[in-house]
């Protein structure tokens, strides 16, 4: 995929779209829209990019790569606040949990055990969650989320998701569901689901965060 950049002025206009189509999924699902919050995916945002992406007022960038996010950090700092959406080695979990302020996507054992070596406070965990059953997706099957979640020796506040590739927002609707249905009966808070393609639908069925990116640069 292609470099994502324009200009501050686009970026706010789209942001601020993306902000108002919450806002409407909102008011269909009875929720508050200050309880959704919007996290743009910078993976394929470059420093040009993520300029814009600092002018134009956008809070939270979230990034897929480690060394991408140490060098977006190294020169924009604190503009940003810095979530991890991506895979995670676990050789590199202590660095990335001592960068952000959420981890989206801690989806295997080594990962989770290295947080009892943090050297300070944890971010925010959600454990990503295999909800298709697809074999070419990450995530712990829902069977086994309990017991994950049990041997985490951080605090685990919420579940995330990515549902199978469908030509329709709709066709996601029952991943997402079965996501919100999981965190709820385990009285986790934070909903991590939805992207460029079908965040609206995931609103509506309670996520908290949404991971757009192609949407915020486009012209």
């Amino acid at each position: 995929m292609a470099q994502l950049t324009a200009d501050a002025a686009t970026v706010r206009r789209n942001y601020e779209t993306v902000l108002s189509r919450v806002s409407d999924a909102c008011a269909r699902a009875g929720r508050d829209p200050s309880n959704v919050r919007v996290c743009v995916a910078t993976k394929y945002v470059d420093a040009d990019g993520m300029e814009a992406l600092r002018e134009a007022g956008v809070p939270i960038a979230a990034e897929n790569r480690l060394q991408d996010l140490i060098a977006k950090q190294d020169r924009f700092g604190d503009a940003f606040e810095w979530h991890f959406i991506g895979a995670i080695q676990s050789r590199k979990m202590r660095e990335i949990a001592a960068r952000v302020t959420t981890v989206h996507s801690l989806a295997t054992e080594s990962a989770r055990d290295k947080l009892a070596a943090l050297d300070g406070p944890p971010p925010r965990v959600l454990v990503e969650v295999n909800v298709s059953g697809e074999e070419s997706k990450a995530g712990v099957a829902p069977e086994a989320l309990d017991g994950f979640i049990a041997g985490c020796p951080v605090p685990v506040s919420g579940l995330m998701t990515m549902p199978p590739l469908a030509r329709s927002p709709e066709d996601a609707r029952p991943y997402f569901h079965a996501l919100a249905t999981l965190a709820s009966e385990r009285g986790l808070d934070d909903l991590s689901m939805g992207t460029t393609q079908d965040f609206e639908v995931a609103v509506e069925e309670g996520a908290t965060l949404v991971r757009v990116g192609s949407v915020i640069f486009a012209s």
